[in-house]
């Protein structure tokens, strides 16, 4: 077994110092991935920004909407697992109070360092007081999900597509931000997992886990609409709304879930440490490309 959960990448390069954008417009704050290049793949840069960045909207009062976005073809590939940027071992200011990650051996490495950055963030933004769209086009895959499914709405382009293929690829469970079963009947959830398969957008509307699927051509100016239309009602309404909601939720279980899938997320990273010398089974952002191409008939 490693003592870390990989080789330790030395020499991290950021291609942007600005991995996250933000506008105002109105009354919407318009937050977006950017890192086009790499399909907006998450790195610990990326997150730390886009935390920064939904603290921004809630402390600005003339903000009363969210619209989370995704620059290029793709809403977001996941997490980082094979760029220059991929930033593993590095260590950013803590939100959540949990330690120090990057000196940790064995499996503490990354259950601290996804506690913060994965589970806990998501559940930060998912509870935020102002209501949020997520904006998806193209690509939503494993990490690009939680993304998502933390914001209150969907709005998706025709061509979307939804995906977590992380049993197939790794063995692990899904994400780390475990709604699946919430965001999709158990035995769809179960085929959404087993077989990491892309489910379009049309597929996603048909369950209630999109809100609205449109032509790649109007997907902005049909999020624009319902932003600014939150935007004109009440703030403490929508605020209540949200919440009475995502309580329902809590009272059916999701974060007890969430909690114990985390663990068994963890258990597969341990296992694959274990059995390949590597918590992802070796896989790289080359090969889970190459892999979801050719299963969807793409090469």
């Amino acid at each position: 077994m490693t003592d870390l959960v990989e080789p330790k990448q030395v020499d991290i390069v950021y291609e942007t110092q600005e991995p996250v954008r933000y506008e105002v417009e109105g009354s919407v704050a318009w937050i977006t991935m950017n890192r086009p290049q790499f399909n907006n793949a998450q790195n610990g840069q990326m997150t730390y920004a886009l935390d920064d960045a939904f603290n921004r909207a809630v402390q600005d009062d003339n903000v009363r909407a969210i619209v989370l976005a995704g620059e290029g073809k793709h809403f977001s590939a996941g997490h980082d697992i094979g760029t220059p940027g991929r930033d593993l071992h590095h260590e950013f200011d803590k939100r959540l109070m949990f330690p120090p990650h990057t000196n940790k051996p064995g499996a503490e490495l990354l259950y601290t360092r996804e506690q913060e950055q994965y589970l806990g963030m998501c559940r930060r933004w998912r509870d935020i007081s102002k209501p949020t769209i997520a904006m998806v086009q193209g690509a939503c895959v494993a990490g690009g999900l939680m993304l998502a499914w933390v914001c209150d709405l969907i709005v998706a382009s025709e061509d979307a597509f939804f995906q977590d293929p992380v049993n197939p690829l790794m063995g692990i469970p899904g994400v780390e931000y475990f709604a699946h079963a919430y965001e999709l009947p158990p035995r769809v959830a179960k085929e959404f997992l087993l077989l990491g398969e892309r489910m379009p957008a049309a597929r996603a509307y048909s369950f209630g886990m999109v809100n609205k699927v449109v032509p790649r051509d109007q997907l902005r100016e049909a999020t624009a609409a319902w932003a600014n239309k939150l935007a004109g009602q009440g703030r403490l309404g929508n605020w209540l709304t949200k919440q009475s909601v995502n309580h329902v939720e809590e009272l059916r279980g999701k974060r007890a879930a969430m909690d114990a899938v985390y663990h068994m997320h963890h258990f597969a990273h341990a296992q694959n440490d274990i059995v390949t010398g590597n918590s992802i089974a070796g896989v790289s952002g080359t090969s889970a490309a190459a892999a979801n191409k050719k299963d969807a008939g793409e090469g």
